[in-house]
């Protein structure tokens, strides 16, 4: 690594963040990545043989075509010589892809890359039954099948039990269990109630709705025309019009007597984020002022069968500690919002003597941080949350933040499926 080299995000932009099967419906996630690609380089006007690399993040991926970052190039007509990775991370990709984009520049790899992510619930493939692949297939993959063979295939194949998929889910493959299913088992095990979930919910689309209607995230959202030719601009999962008691009459989501439900769990979501890097000096020569920097960052893992999205609880103290600071040095907070419950069970952890010393190795809890403190203009329950765009909002909303207020850096935490998650330290240049 050279130690002169400093990566540095110059901004970025998203899509509007809009529910499954809207008007993103017949915009895959390449769509969607090019839309707004294409929105960042009409914001940064940078010459496009000055970019190197894309980095890019997906996780609902197409089989086909799995290095989306790739094919994004090729959809914009940009240089074929750039070259492109696509990765993923569940709900942390946006944000490893960032902080891979700042390894390869700060290494010497590259002076100028794109970096983000994008997900298109909407168009999530539909998995057909195993058992009419093992049918299917050795007729279909056969250059000698003749129709002798495609009749027997037909009649040798069940309605019911092979041509009916199954229904897509964000079930853990070692647990069995749905995300929310698992995070419900957290919310009892650290007594964390309806009433304070539904309290956070709300505080999260109404914090939302203002950014909204104060036009906070004009700079930040791109207009994107769908192939039907409709104009989107606004996000359209926030409402700002629930209450406390709209919401605690929502039934529970995932189970008949639990605490999470729609209203205080994030929504499938279409929606696509992207930022430009560059070496400082690379910046500079361009004129083109960099916004913020990394400070540090951290990924962990825990198990899954034990608290599945309590990851933040370690990854936060451990950014902080990276930093080389102390949490009273942070001026923002912003936690993704997987579900109210596990917001408030990573903030409690965090407050807990017990956790700080037994988990965290230190000599009492890490922070006391209060719901009412993070996430100043909502979070992903309002929001919404395209899986591999989520970080890279954050990142952009966070480093806008620090630029308007004039303060001098954010503190960001991700938990992911699998038991993994995130932090980072930004910091303004």
């Amino acid at each position: 690594m050279d130690n002169n080299r400093e990566a540095v995000i110059i901004g970025g932009v998203r899509t509007p963040f809009l529910k499954a099967f809207d008007a993103f419906t017949t915009m895959n996630t390449i769509d969607l990545g090019s839309a707004v690609v294409k929105a960042l380089l009409e914001k940064f006007p940078i010459a496009h043989k000055e970019i190197d690399s894309f980095v890019w993040g997906g996780v609902i991926l197409p089989s086909a075509t799995v290095n989306i970052g790739r094919e994004i190039i090729f959809d914009l007509n940009l240089p074929p010589t750039i070259e492109a990775t696509t990765i993923t991370r569940v709900c942390t990709t946006g944000l490893k892809a960032i902080t891979i984009a700042a390894s390869e520049i700060e290494r010497g790899d590259a002076d100028v890359i794109i970096a983000g992510g994008s997900d298109s619930t909407s168009n999530a493939e539909v998995i057909m039954p195993h058992s009419l692949v093992h049918k299917a297939a050795p007729t279909v993959l056969s250059a000698k099948s003749s129709i002798k063979d495609y009749f027997r295939l037909i009649f040798n194949i069940n309605p019911v039990k092979d041509l009916i998929p199954s229904r897509p889910s964000i079930k853990e493959r070692i647990t069995g269990e749905l995300m929310g299913e698992s995070c419900e088992k957290m919310a009892k095990r650290n007594a964390i109630s309806r009433e304070e979930q539904d309290k956070y919910a709300l505080q999260s689309h109404l914090r939302a709705s203002k950014a909204i209607e104060s036009s906070r995230f004009a700079d930040e959202i791109a207009t994107i025309k769908t192939k039907e030719g409709k104009f989107v601009y606004v996000d359209n999962i926030v409402r700002g019009d629930t209450s406390l008691k709209k919401l605690s009459k929502l039934k529970p989501a995932f189970d008949k007597n639990g605490t999470l439900t729609a209203g205080n769990s994030s929504s499938l979501t279409d929606g696509a984020a992207a930022v430009l890097m560059m070496n400082k000096e690379k910046a500079v020569s361009l004129g083109l002022k960099p916004l913020v920097k990394f400070r540090s960052w951290s990924y962990g893992a825990n198990d899954p069968a034990d608290q599945l999205l309590i990851g933040p609880a370690f990854s936060i103290p451990d950014a902080v500690k990276k930093a080389g600071m102390t949490i009273e040095d942070i001026d923002l907070i912003d936690i993704h919002e997987a579900f109210a419950a596990q917001v408030l069970t990573v903030l409690k952890m965090l407050n807990n003597d017990q956790f700080g010393i037994k988990r965290l190795g230190l000599n009492k809890r890490f922070a006391n941080i209060k719901p009412e403190e993070i996430n100043i203009h909502g979070g992903s329950i309002a929001l919404g949350h395209p899986f591999a765009a989520t970080g890279v909002r954050m990142i952009i909303t966070m480093a806008n933040e620090l630029k308007l207020k004039g303060k001098a850096n954010a503190l960001l935490g991700i938990c992911g499926a699998g038991g993994l998650s995130a932090g980072a330290v930004i910091e303004s240049v």
